[in-house]
């Protein structure tokens, strides 16, 4: 199994996550987020007046799947979220060794 968080742009989430459940995965978690990359923030300018922005929001998709689906996943938010600018975000791809499903106590890949 594996565990994919997406880090992406605020305004592409509507779009990953009906992409992802037109193709049949549904299930996923989102947290509002701030950071920054490489390019340690933006500068915006406000009423004439340059300000530093050093947290950039930013939303985090989380998705625990089976091995078999985890690529196509991971293509699905590539191709939808990408803009080809600076601070599109990454995607990072985790082992997970075991799920359990509180409410019936199933384990591994039936609990997901």
């Amino acid at each position: 199994m594996k565990k994919i968080e997406a880090i992406i742009r605020p305004e592409k989430l509507e779009t990953v996550v009906d992409k992802l459940s037109q193709l049949g995965y549904s299930g996923l978690h989102y947290t509002e987020i701030q950071g920054h990359g490489r390019q340690k923030g933006i500068k915006e300018v406000f009423r004439g007046r340059e300000y530093d922005v050093h947290y950039i929001p930013k939303i985090k998709i989380e998705i625990i799947t089976i091995d078999e689906q985890a690529e196509k996943i991971i293509e699905t938010i590539v191709n939808t979220a990408q803009t080809g600018q600076i601070g599109d975000g990454k995607i990072f791809v985790s082992e997970i060794t075991d799920v359990i499903r509180i409410r019936t106590k199933e384990r591994g890949e039936q609990a997901v």
